[in-house]
């Protein structure tokens, strides 16, 4: 949303901004000035507070000095005399004190001195016995101080001023104080006054501030919100466009895929430019060239080989396959001389700020080619050995696979073949006219296609079943000892005794089927089992397969040179696969016992990556 003059969101807010900083400064101006009066009023209110005291100490204090100055005069004895004259300086001291200090202002008794004209006034009437009591008293100190045979006749006459003037000075005294309470009674009506008139001028302020400014806000923020809600619906319907526009985007993405799947299958790599030049260096390529600090000037070839020859080879191959690639294996040297292989992956790509670049994702695979070169380095004679070895091995393999090949499919032409032709002559046979013998070839016709499909599904269930590549071993199991069971009319049972349902890799689960399959079909033809039980059990590392029979057995010493069956072809076709899955095969026959065959297959190295 944008107007002329800038965004809609920026001008509203900085509008809202500014509004509220007047409230809340108009608000904040208010409670300054509230407390500020009022402060001030509480600082008058304790001076008078303080006042009032004074003033009515100094009653106090005159009546003090008139009972001791008449205390001077029942008292003969000097010694008494001295006594009481020094209370009395100190009285008329501090009395003297006081009054100057409640007219004039005293900051030791914090007295500001700023009396009302009435109050002036008043200690105007009150100054002439003020001064009358002090003279007197100063007189009476004199004279006792300076002779000490002065007798009570000789003080009468200022003892007589201080009794006669000490009530007017307490009347006049107490309108003072009286005066002095109805002044600060009126402060106090006053700050009350002002304190309703702040609240009023608050309240007013915060209506104003409602009416004008939050009340409006409101208005304003309610209509963004309905712009925002008509600019979500937009923001919808581009995103709508946008899921059109990421069929275009499928091939990129595909690309990155399988990036991210090289990447997680290799985890050396690098990114270098166009030139050479190394942008990344990830992590484990770090560690394995011990790159202690990464240099982004630095050439890929460098980093990786400290040989000018290799580096070259490097080279060329980045100059050769940067714009369609290359996979192979390389060789490079460590800083520590290290000779290492890697299987190397040149992959160009496009960054996002549209430069051409080099992905390098490299494997390890020294110790495989220091295994390759040394097996390259073994004599003729041993390797021709070997070689002849294998050689005799597949061709077991293949005589196997070619023996199984022709068994289906002298199954299928021996059996299926000669069922369907015998359905063939019997369909051709059959005279519509003579119905009592079409519906007794037809009965036969039933029986004949039942035979079949029997027929069929015994020679297609020797092929893999789904459920091993669907479920696993154990599920495939399940169905390959019930199916052989509804076919041979055997007792042929599994028993799952540690509910194995751990998924194994394709091949580990394939040759397991094959196994299993061979062992129980030998008992089948040779043996001529009555009932077999395949039993399932496992630990954490081990796997282990028993099948048991019934069967009549044989010796295992007399059968080892036998070439069919499972002293032949059949053990050593169990024997080659199950070294295939780095398992172990054992087995016991006996013509008493019938045989028991066990595999037993490590789970750490056959166990399905993904689960």
């Amino acid at each position: 949303m944008t107007n002329n003059g800038g965004s809609l969101d920026k001008r509203t807010f900085r509008k809202l901004s500014s509004l509220y900083i007047i409230a809340l400064s108009a608000i904040a101006l208010s409670v300054i000035i509230s407390q500020v009066i009022i402060r001030n009023y509480l600082n008058d209110q304790q001076s008078d507070s303080t006042i009032i005291n004074v003033a009515g100490r100094q009653r106090m204090l005159s009546q003090k000095l008139t009972k001791e100055i008449l205390l001077l005069s029942q008292k003969d004895n000097a010694d008494n005399k001295i006594t009481i004259t020094n209370h009395l300086k100190k009285t008329l001291q501090i009395w003297e004190i006081s009054h100057n200090a409640l007219l004039n202002g005293n900051d030791s008794l914090s007295l500001p001195g700023n009396n009302s004209e009435k109050i002036v006034s008043m200690f105007q009437k009150i100054q002439p016995y003020y001064e009358t009591i002090l003279n007197a008293s100063n007189n009476i100190i004199y004279k006792i101080e300076n002779s000490s045979t002065e007798t009570n006749s000789e003080l009468a006459s200022e003892i007589a001023l201080v009794s006669n003037n000490e009530g007017d000075f307490l009347q006049l005294m107490d309108k003072i104080v009286n005066q002095y309470n109805i002044e600060a009674s009126k402060k106090v009506d006053r700050l009350r006054h002002l304190e309703l008139l702040l609240m009023f001028l608050t309240l007013t302020i915060l209506l104003g501030e409602f009416l004008f400014i939050f009340w409006p806000t409101a208005k304003v923020v309610k209509e963004i919100i309905l712009k925002l809600l008509k600019s979500e619906q937009k923001a919808m319907k581009i995103a709508y466009d946008t899921d059109v526009l990421r069929e275009k985007n499928e091939q990129s993405v595909k690309e990155i895929r399988a990036l991210n799947q090289i990447m997680d299958e290799t985890l050396l790599f690098a990114r270098i430019a166009s030139d050479g030049t190394t942008l990344h260096v990830g992590k484990k390529f770090s560690e394995l060239f011990k790159l202690s600090r990464f240099n982004e000037k630095a050439k890929f070839p460098e980093i990786i080989s400290i040989h000018k020859s290799e580096q070259q080879v490097i080279e060329n191959l980045l100059a050769n396959y940067s714009k369609i690639g290359w996979q192979g294996e390389v060789k490079a040297t460590t800083k520590d001389k290290r000779t290492i292989w890697l299987e190397m992956y040149i992959i160009p790509f496009n960054s996002i700020i549209d430069k051409s670049e080099l992905l390098i994702m490299c494997s390890y695979i020294t110790e495989r080619k220091q295994a390759q070169l040394e097996l390259e380095l073994l004599t003729k004679k041993n390797y021709e050995e070997k070689m002849n070895q294998q050689k005799v091995i597949s061709s077991k393999i293949i005589e196997n696979q070619e023996k199984e090949q022709n068994r289906i499919a002298k199954d299928i032409h021996d059996g299926i073949g000669q069922m369907l032709t015998a359905l063939k002559f019997n369909l051709e046979s059959i005279n519509l006219n003579d119905q009592e013998k079409s519906a007794a070839k037809i009965e036969n016709l039933k029986t004949l296609a039942l035979n079949i499909i029997q027929g069929v599904r015994t020679a297609t269930f020797n092929l893999t079943p789904p459920e091993l590549s669907d479920h696993g071993i154990t599920p495939a199991l399940s169905k390959l000892t019930r199916e052989l069971s509804k076919l041979t009319g055997k007792n042929i049972l599994l028993y799952n005794k540690t509910d194995f349902n751990k998924r194994l890799n394709s091949l580990s689960e394939i040759n397991i089927y094959r196994i299993t399959q061979e062992a129980i079909n030998n008992a089948i033809k040779y043996a001529c089992s009555t009932h077999i039980i395949v039993s399932i059990s496992h630990s954490e590392q081990l796997l282990s397969i028993i099948i048991d029979d019934n069967g009549k057995g044989f010796d295992p010493e007399k059968i080892k040179n036998k070439k069919d069956g499972i002293g032949g072809m059949g053990m050593t076709f169990m024997k080659e696969r199950i070294k295939y899955i780095d398992g172990r095969l054992f087995m016991n026959s006996s013509p008493e016992n019938g045989t028991r065959i066990t595999l037993n297959i490590p789970l750490d190295k056959n166990l399905d990556s993904i689960t």
